[in-house]
């Protein structure tokens, strides 16, 4: 048996995933990131923006799509101040951006790591220094957050592909036996694709990712009259952490 594996249940209103967003446009990726994610537990930690983040960087990570969430654009402005033309006197104006947004999406994050690697992470998601977001900070997280640490499986991939699916009773009603979409850390030789999002720092004087190998691939949902039973008590049983709860 391994040290088991640290689990996630990111799902609220609106998600946003953004890995190549510039200026006035700020998309979403359909899954979150691995940034993301390390980021939001360097928040719980409470670390700066200019703290080092190289222990992070080591963890493995996966993501199952639980719900597949509708992509949103939100209409907003931002409201700056120009120099009118040869004038010394400034004009307001409001300029357009477009925002996108998952809205009602879901997905399973699963992290590995050593045994007390994963205890210190989980004692700070349930108390974090920081608010915790679901990629941006008007995105909150909703119940239940953190799973805990899971002694069951043997790692990410196992976690992955046998974890009771964790979809609200409502989309499994209306989408039985939907195959699930796993997005993880490649391994070896695992073909895949290359994703900008693996962090090498996160200062604001200057931010830098570089890229990470990706392997996508679909199962067979894991879910049966069993594992909804096991899913609703699990639930039940985390219901009473608050993801916004500092202590």
């Amino acid at each position: 048996m391994g040290s088991g594996v640290l689990m996630l249940r990111l799902a609220g209103p609106m998600q946003s995933w953004g890995d190549a967003s510039r200026f006035n446009r700020r998309e979403t990726r359909t899954e979150p990131t691995k940034s993301a994610i390390i980021g939001l537990l360097a928040s719980a930690e409470g670390r700066t923006r200019e703290d080092p983040i190289e222990d992070l960087l080591q963890l493995s990570f996966g993501v199952r799509v639980e719900q597949q969430g509708l992509v949103m654009r939100d209409y907003q402005t931002e409201k700056s101040i120009e120099r009118k033309r040869n004038s010394t006197s400034f004009a307001k104006v409001l300029p357009v951006t477009n925002r996108y947004y998952l809205s009602d999406a879901m997905f399973l994050v699963v992290i590995g790591a050593p045994r007390a690697t994963l205890e210190t992470l989980d004692d700070a998601l349930r108390h974090p220094r920081w608010p915790l977001y679901l990629g941006r900070r008007s995105c909150p997280p909703a119940y239940p957050f953190n799973l805990g640490i899971h002694e069951e499986y043997e790692g990410i991939e196992d976690a992955l592909e046998h974890h009771p699916w964790q979809a609200a009773s409502w989309y499994r009603r209306s989408h039985p036996g939907e195959r699930l979409e796993i997005v993880r850390d490649a391994v070896g030789e695992e073909s895949g694709e290359v994703q900008n999002d693996l962090p090498v720092s996160f200062s604001q004087r200057h931010r830098e990712y570089s890229g990470r190998a990706v392997h996508r691939y679909y199962i067979a949902n894991p879910s049966d009259k069993r594992h909804d039973e096991a899913t609703d008590a699990a639930t039940d049983a985390a219901a009473d952490h608050d993801p916004m709860f500092f202590a």
